[in-house]
Order: C-alpha cells, then structure tokens, then sequence
C-alpha cells in the first residue's frame, strides 16, 4: 500500500468542501451532506480495496478520469447500481472537484477529464403504487395492542396521507403537526422548503390519541424511535417491511411488491389523481418544483386513459381503398427497373 504523503493535501480540501462549501456556504441540510459522505466513503473503499491506496494517503491525483470511470463500473457491476445512482455518485464528485479547480488551478486539466465523463441514459420507468385496499391492509397491520405498534400505525397512515418523503416524515417534531385550527401539517422538504398538507379526519384522530403518549415537547420528535430520538430512514423502512411481512398473509398480493416509503409517495400521488385532484395541486401536495414531475403519474394510470378514451367519439367514417390516378398506373408499369 502507499504510504501517508506529506503533501498530500487532498484529505484538506475533502474536508474544507465539507466543513466550509457544503455547511458554511451552501447551508445543505444534513440529509443531503449524509448522501455525499456516503459517496466518498464508497470511493476510498474502492480505491483502498481495488487500488491498495490507503484512506490516508489518497491524494487529488488519485482522483483521475481512470480511476473515477474504475468507481462506476464498480458501482453498477459490482454493486449493481442503477444508472441514476451511478449519476449521482458522478455528480457528488463532479461537485468536489469543481470546488478543487478553484483551490489547486493546477488540477484544473485533470479535472476537466473527469468533468467530461457523461451521464449516463437511462429508461424511466412508470412510478409503481398500491391501491387503496392494499395501503389499507399495510396501515392496518401494526399491533395497536404495544407502543411501537401504535406509532407505527399513525406513521404510515401520516406518510399516505401527506405523500411525504420518507426523510420529511423521520423529521417531524410535534410543533409540525396543528390539529387544532388548520388541522393540518408542515413539511420541510428538499432545500428547506417548507410545505402544508391538510390532514384527513382519520390521521388527524390517530395523531391527537398518538401525542397523549409523548412527552409534551413541541421540538421533540413526532414518530421517535425506543431511545426517544428521531426515526432514522432505515429505521423508518424496517418498520414498513414488518408491517408488509403482517399484511402479506392476508394479501398475498403484496409478496410479489417491492414496497418502499416511495412507493407509498407514489401511491398518494394516484390516489389524488383518480379522485379527480387537479394535477398542479397534486404537485404542490407532493412538494415538487416542476409540474412536468407530476405528469408521471397521468402516464401510469391506464384507468384514466380509458375512461378518457370512452369520452371520445369513434370515427363512423367507413374505410375506402385508395385508387391510384390513370397516369399513376401508367408511370408504375412502364418504370425500366434496368
């Protein structure tokens, strides 16, 4: 293995551009840093491991067109990443040495090779969803009979019913929920931007009974984990996959699902579309910044595509056989093919 440089000053810039760009400057919430940690902590495993260049003693050149196309091949084949979290991943590291030409110009040609790696195409796919009765099923499997078994029923009746992020939810505190006047709740979302989403009478009955069982702290945490603390999204994504494991035995239908916190965003999104919710309220309900985001969601229910095509008048015109002009004819039989 290589052993610790002396000039080595990439371990400096790494956590300048955390501590001063990413923090200080750019004020990124602490969910969006997590996922670039993560991705530099995935790429001096993979230097460390495929490379023998110790942590420590990765320096900027390291950090060449080479080995990054190396790091993506390893993510996809290796790791079997989708083309979007490859994307990602690029992007992450685009982002650090764009901030690295400006703090070392020398370093300037080799980055703009590693800035000139494409992203990578990728087929979108329609947004899977469950149906009302499923999601029912799912918000009915928790015991209500423990503690966890209660807030994990008011945590998936509140992710359905608000559509949130799965990172938005793990965050609410008990000062985000009002049922009282507006009844209804305050997300913040990607950038800090924050969003209000009325609340169902149901949801909001299960959160008033859910709150007599926390302590009365409006910055504590809404949904806390044994310790008290904020959910996490793992914690958060185990709690769903038992409540699944609970429904599935009298929903075998959901065995063959991949369910996730996403797949029940999605699965709001469809259920306000098919109950005739305008869709560029739907896109404010969601938190989305373009509308075209939204329109996924029209192109995934065929139910609606029929019911629009019933509206719509067949053509009763009845066919006729084209018949080509004399001199059409003409031309055809006496063109020399020689």
């Amino acid at each position: 293995m290589k052993t610790k440089s002396q000039n080595n000053n990439f371990a400096v810039l790494l956590q300048n551009y955390f501590y001063k760009r990413l923090i200080e400057q750019r004020n990124y919430t602490r969910d969006t840093v997590s996922t670039y940690r993560y991705t530099f902590k995935l790429l001096l495993e993979y230097l460390r491991d495929k490379h023998k260049i110790s942590p420590d003693a990765v320096a900027l050149k390291d950090l060449n067109s080479k080995n990054i196309l190396g790091f993506l091949r390893y993510l996809e084949q290796d790791r079997h990443n989708g083309a979007n979290s490859r994307n990602n991943r690029l992007a992450t590291i685009r982002s650090f040495l764009k901030y690295t030409a400006y703090q070392v110009p020398t370093s300037l040609p080799m980055v703009q090779k590693v800035l000139a790696i494409p992203m990578k195409r990728f087929q979108k796919t329609l947004p899977k969803y469950l149906t009302r009765e499923q999601m029912q099923a799912i918000m009915d499997a928790p015991d209500a009979s423990t503690w966890s078994g209660k807030r994990d029923r008011v945590l998936l009746a509140t992710l359905y019913n608000t559509g949130a992020r799965v990172s938005e939810v793990a965050a609410l505190k008990q000062s985000d929920v009002d049922i009282d006047k507006s009844i209804s709740v305050t997300l913040t979302g990607k950038g800090r931007k924050q969003r209000v989403v009325p609340l169902w009478k149901s949801t909001t009955k299960q959160i008033k009974s859910w709150l007599k069982y926390l302590k009365t702290e409006s910055d504590s945490p809404l949904f806390p984990n044994v310790c008290g603390n904020f959910m996490t999204r793992s914690g958060i994504e185990k709690r769903l996959k038992r409540a699944i494991e609970k429904a599935s035995e009298s929903n075998p239908e959901l065995k063959k699902k991949t369910i996730t916190p996403h797949v029940i965003r999605h699965s709001t999104a469809m259920a306000l579309l098919q109950s005739g919710v305008d869709i560029t309220v739907i896109a404010l309900w969601l938190g989305h910044e373009s509308i075209a985001t939204t329109h996924m969601y029209v192109e995934a229910d065929l139910a609606m595509k029929e019911k629009a095509l019933r509206k719509m008048q067949e053509p009763t015109q009845k066919a006729k056989r084209y018949k080509a002009p004399d001199k059409l004819l003409k031309f055809l039989q006496e063109l020399d093919l020689c």
